[in-house]
């Protein structure tokens, strides 16, 4: 088996447990969340919160699913005006207790749907905006339909579909960062390894160039270190890339869905961004983008940034 790919019946949150990684401790913010409010999670916004207060990260930005396909799950599934009540309520019950909250969103961008996107966050003001690119109705890489598309096909064949679209939703302008960038992974294991797209680093590079050419931030997404393809989206070494090709922007956050994933494996997305040459994480909370700082323990292994508690 191929490294980075978990064994045969292993469970990969368990097998990332195992490698060492845990709900990280003592870091900023974690940029990326999932609460009740996005029709694949049910974990309330106070939950997260007090793990923010036991875990010592003073900053989270709730950030439920939006879709613009009528057939994604996330269509209308709760309006604008009760998510932001609903965030900015929350926000107000624990700013005391040292807990910043900031509504954001996670946008599931297809091109079909641009003007919709462009139209809905003229309206409708966000501290901070994420755009990704998700398995929807007419995907290939659905579970009932990825071995058929991978028979046969190259890797940049079996990919194009994906990585055209998010160099669409990079260029487009419209987001703060360009969420978990090669998601595609996750569904595509164990037919196409992480070692695969290793092996193929210039089918990045147009992603890159649009993330630069635009401005927008590219996040370090540590939820891969818990699924199949245990490694973060994008891997380090695309995170470094981005940064040679003058990438000025990163985001991290742990994309949790469930109460044990809060901040799981964050201080890797930390460390890979440190380790590429970024100093800050880019974020915005509502007005213009800010910057802040990546602790320099992160880097240090055996500092309260770099342990990881296995207990989930």
């Amino acid at each position: 088996m191929t490294a980075g790919s978990p064994s045969p019946g292993v469970d990969p949150l368990q097998a990332a447990i195992e490698a060492g990684h845990g709900q990280a401790t003592d870091l900023p913010l974690d940029s990326h969340l999932h609460t009740t409010l996005s029709p694949d999670s049910d974990v309330p916004i106070d939950v997260f919160a007090a793990q923010a207060v036991a875990r010592r990260i003073p900053e989270i930005a709730i950030t439920d699913h939006v879709d613009f396909d009528p057939r994604g799950p996330a269509y209308a599934y709760v309006s604008f005006e009760d998510r932001e009540r609903e965030v900015r309520e929350a926000a107000d019950r624990w700013a005391p207790r040292g807990v910043a909250i900031r509504f954001g969103v996670e946008i599931t961008y297809q091109r079909d749907h641009e003007d919709a996107i462009r139209t809905h966050l003229a309206r409708h003001r966000y501290d901070f905006v994420i755009g990704s690119v998700h398995v929807t109705a007419d995907s290939p890489y659905r579970h009932d339909r990825v071995a058929a598309w991978i028979g046969g096909r190259s890797l940049p064949e079996i990919v194009a579909p994906y990585f055209a679209e998010v160099r669409s939703a990079a260029r487009s302008g419209l987001f703060d960062t360009i969420g978990h960038l090669d998601f595609v992974k996750r569904y595509v294991v164990p037919y196409v390894l992480p070692a695969d797209f290793a092996a193929a680093p210039e089918l990045y590079e147009p992603l890159l160039v649009a993330l630069v050419e635009s401005g927008t931030a590219l996040e370090v997404n540590a939820s891969g270190l818990r699924q199949a393809a245990r490694e973060t989206y994008p891997s380090a070494a695309v995170v470094r890339r981005f940064r040679e090709l003058g990438g000025r922007a990163v985001t991290a956050g742990s994309d949790a869905h469930r109460a044990d994933a809060f901040a799981f494996a964050l201080d890797e997305a930390y460390r890979h961004a440190m380790r590429a040459g970024f100093a800050s994480l880019a974020f915005r909370r509502g007005g213009l983008p800010i910057e802040i700082a990546i602790p320099a323990a992160t880097l240090d292994d055996d500092s309260p940034n770099g342990s990881r508690d296995r207990s989930l």
